[in-house]
């Protein structure tokens, strides 16, 4: 369905205003625009289109922010400071030498906050660099202030539902003017101000977001400091698609704060959810389409259906400039032992890059065109990118060459070393499988069942090969 309102406004916006223009009339209408025609409430949200395409602009640096210790602690118990600052260490691992996971985000309310903080600043590490995050008030300014942060996040919810139900009794007008009132006086401290307009992808983006930005503008070129806009898409509710309309393309709506808004893409970043299973797509779309920053958390861990996982950002960002630029993807499998160890999370195990299953196959004939070719049923080398080598779990659909490719996966064998898998000790390991099978006890053969039944099948073979053994 294509929206004519929202396509004529867009092109109107465009026609009339420029970066250096003068600023949009913020519009005080009484009456809250909330798009229910978009979002019914009592049915799925809709796509709309204005039959608009706007130009991909990828800039020329990106870089991965995170907010594990903000956004991420709002779904999990409060890490402790010592679990924090190993994480912060992991960080600046995956982010490697240039930095490319640029800044990390943390609560300042708490003394464990603030300690935590501290430590992590004293461990005299460049990235990521810590930033903070506050509500839109003056007393909270004064915790960043104390914190010494050089950057704060200020919460600066843009949406009509919240500024007509959350400030009730106050206009856009008022509601706008409180939030630049804090930014400008965190502007005189010599702070980087950040505002994150919440719930964007339900705003008016052209009649309270335009406004708002080039405001947020115009103080930064007073104070001569920059003042940065992250994006939330708080309910992820955002499309990736260039020709969807607004409120809800993300393309555009980088488009508008670029070029009409004149928000620098380094001064511009994405914060997306997984409510609809888009917050990669998305974030990537922003990133394709003028952003340089994307806000994420290890693993996607946040509130409701998660964040836009750091993890993903970084094999995004691979595609996107053809190459990590050093970012350390080992420390990625790191992250996920020391979440199952140490805080007792279980990645799911058919969770991208780190879980159980993500390299390993269960089909006998995915398992027997990996024999032959080991890049015919996985994306990358996962034993250099990720620290673990590609495996089989042997189900009743595994065949015999699930069996060799598990003898050749656990005994660590080299090419010309790798066995058939018409061995005969592979079909009679095969035969003792199927037997296990059809009496009915169990639906697959750990990994411990399989290494006594090549002890006791393969003998020889297994003395041979014995101190080779990966590990269980």
């Amino acid at each position: 369905m294509v929206n004519l309102d929202a396509r004529d406004a867009l092109i109107k916006a465009i026609k009339a205003e420029s970066a250096d223009a003068p600023d949009f009339e913020l519009s005080d209408d009484p009456t809250p625009k909330v798009y229910k025609d978009i979002f019914p409430f009592d049915a799925p949200p809709k796509a709309l289109w204005d039959g608009i395409t706007v130009p991909m602009e990828i800039p020329e640096n990106l870089w991965v922010t995170d907010t594990t210790f903000r956004d991420g602690q709002q779904a999990r118990d409060p890490y402790t400071v010592d679990q924090i600052v190993k994480l912060y260490k992991y960080l600046n691992r995956i982010g490697g030498p240039k930095g490319k996971v640029l800044m990390t985000e943390c609560f300042l309310y708490t003394n464990r906050d603030k300690e935590a903080v501290e430590q992590c600043r004293a461990l005299g590490l460049q990235f990521p660099g810590i930033t903070g995050w506050i509500r839109a008030s003056k007393d909270d300014l004064k915790l960043a202030k104390d914190a010494k942060v050089e950057e704060i996040g200020m919460l600066a919810s843009i949406s009509d539902y919240h500024i007509f139900y959350k400030f009730k009794g106050l206009s856009r007008s008022q509601v706008v003017s409180k939030y630049l009132e804090v930014i400008e006086e965190g502007l005189k401290q010599g702070i980087v101000m950040r505002a994150h307009i919440e719930d964007a992808t339900r705003a008016d983006i052209l009649g309270v977001v335009v406004p708002f930005a080039k405001r947020l503008m115009a103080l930064s070129e007073k104070y001569r400091l920059p003042v940065k806009i992250r994006v939330p898409d708080t309910l992820g509710l955002g499309l990736p698609w260039p020709q969807a309309a607004l409120p809800r393309s993300i393309p555009k709506i980088m488009f508008v704060l670029r070029h009409i808004a004149g928000v620098p893409s380094e001064w511009l970043e994405f914060h997306g959810h997984n409510d609809f299973h888009m917050g990669i797509a998305n974030a990537t779309a922003a990133w394709m389409y003028g952003a340089a920053l994307n806000s994420t958390t290890l693993l996607g861990i946040g509130e409701r259906a998660g964040n836009v996982p750091l993890e993903a950002m970084v094999f995004e960002y691979a595609g996107l400039k053809g190459t990590l630029d050093g970012m350390d993807t080992l420390a990625i499998t790191s992250v996920a032992r020391f979440y199952k160890k140490h805080l007792s999370y279980q990645v799911p195990s058919f969770y991208p890059l780190v879980g159980r299953n993500f390299n390993i196959t269960r089909a006998g004939i995915h398992a027997d065109g990996a024999l032959k070719n080991i890049e015919m049923y996985l994306p990358f080398d996962t034993e250099k990118l990720l620290g673990v080598p590609p495996g089989v779990s042997i189900t009743p659909y595994s065949g015999n060459a699930g069996v060799a490719f598990w003898i050749n996966y656990y005994f660590a064998l080299k090419n010309g070393e790798k066995i058939d898998k018409d061995h005969p000790g592979v079909m009679k390991i095969y035969g003792e499988v199927l037997k296990i099978f059809e009496s009915g006890k169990s639906l697959s053969v750990s990994d411990r069942q399989m290494l006594s039944l090549v002890m006791k099948s393969m003998p020889d073979f297994y003395e041979a090969n014995k101190s080779r053994i990966n590990p269980l």
